[in-house]
């Protein structure tokens, strides 16, 4: 998986698996879950160093 912004952000593996699962969605309805996801999860890996 490439380096990008999200990566930065979501620093767990099961938290990219997550991302990528609902990123792959394209309804309205996933696009405001798949915001919500990386605005909660970037919050709870805050205190997390990066891991590849």
């Amino acid at each position: 998986m490439p380096n990008t912004i999200i990566n930065s952000l979501i620093k767990t593996p099961c938290g990219r698996a997550k991302y990528q699962e609902l990123a792959s969605k394209h309804s309205f309805l996933s696009k405001i879950r798949l915001t919500w996801f990386i605005l909660i999860a970037a919050i709870r890996d805050l205190p997390l160093k990066e891991t590849d």
